[in-house]
């Protein structure tokens, strides 16, 4: 099988990252440029902001990423990019460089899905067996998969409306703490002992489908009964630091038990897998990792998860799976486009 080195492209959402890949040496760069500080004033990603950055800032991630590998693009086999899913200004910037890029230099070129380059993000530091499940969650999407192979999965479990880092960022916004609201949310769990106070509703613990809109709801109406927000208003009325730790170990509590009950009805389902996976940006959360390998101990399977630059959005993973789309021969051709 012919080797290749990959450049990888990574514009989803309000990340901008460059990585190169060589199927004979690994991972030779990895490149990224944050917007967190660009959205935190309004406690989410606004898509014009984000994909105005990109554009400011996708040429010089290329040339760091390529610099750090000490690479040249005369070096480069293929270059990978994300096409879908993700903000269509964003996604648009990383598909029009690569694009350009690729046919400047005569290169072939790969269109990746943002959720494969997830699924497949635990492989940049492990040697995970097939078939396994895996979870990815992170701000836009919360799913499981059954891998069987490279380039080979099945979507056996996604959410019904709002994804799982969502529901972390607006309910920390509700208890008027900073974005992104993961971190946060789990660190005043962690003051608060991890105790589930009260009880939210899980979802239909017979389906492997997520839901967690339902769930933001419950948060928020459960503050206007107790009487420390005011909907009206949009206004916490109690700032105690004690109802903002009690609310966020709640919800970590009970996004765990629902992550590790799909889990544990997926391993009904699937007896044949060999280990589990968790990755995305949710999968920097200590806690939740705990849970799920718990889950793993329980059942005598390995369980992996990727270093936390290779959880939320990164180039790396689209040009991990960028180079093995190049060894088995799926290129794209110049009519790629976004969300396609």
């Amino acid at each position: 099988m012919k080797p290749y080195i990959t450049l990888g492209i990574e514009t989803s959402c309000d990340e901008t990252g460059a990585a190169v890949y060589s199927s004979a040496d690994g991972l030779l760069s990895n490149a990224l440029f944050s917007q967190i500080e660009l959205h935190k004033k309004v406690g989410g990603v606004i898509p014009e902001v984000a994909s105005r950055s990109q554009l400011e800032k996708i040429e010089p991630i290329v040339s760091a990423a390529l610099e750090r590998a000490g690479k040249t693009l005369e070096d480069i086999d293929a270059i990978a990019v994300t096409n879908k899913p993700g903000l269509p200004g964003s996604l648009l910037v990383g598909v029009c460089f690569a694009k350009a890029l690729a046919w400047a230099q005569n290169k072939k070129i790969i269109g990746v899905n943002h959720m494969e380059g997830h699924v497949f993000s635990s492989f940049l530091e492990n040697d995970v067996p097939f078939p396994h499940l895996c979870l990815t969650a992170s701000g836009g999407h919360t799913a499981l998969f059954l891998v069987r192979g490279f380039g080979d999965y099945e979507l056996i479990g996604h959410t019904d409306d709002d994804a799982a880092g969502e529901a972390f960022d607006k309910i920390a916004k509700l208890l008027n703490l900073p974005y992104p609201g993961g971190p946060e949310i789990e660190k005043r769990a962690q003051q608060a002992g991890f105790e589930d106070f009260f009880a939210y509703p899980r979802h239909n613990p017979q389906s492997l489908d997520f839901s967690f809109s339902g769930l933001k709801t419950a948060v928020l109406y459960d503050l206007v009964k107790r009487k420390v927000y005011d909907i009206h208003a949009k206004k916490l009325l109690d700032d105690s630091q004690e109802i903002k730790n009690q609310v966020a170990s709640s919800l970590l509590v009970c996004i765990g038990d629902i992550f590790a009950q799909k889990m544990e009805l997926a391993l009904k389902k699937y007896p044949q897998v060999k280990a589990i996976t968790f990755v995305g940006g949710v999968a920097c959360n200590k806690y939740l990792r705990a849970r799920l390998k718990d889950v793993a101990n329980a059942h005598n399977l390995p369980f992996f998860f990727p270093s936390p630059q290779y959880c939320t959005d990164n180039g790396a993973m689209i040009a991990f799976v960028g180079n093995y789309k190049a060894q088995q021969g799926k290129f794209s051709d110049w009519n790629l486009d976004i969300l396609k």
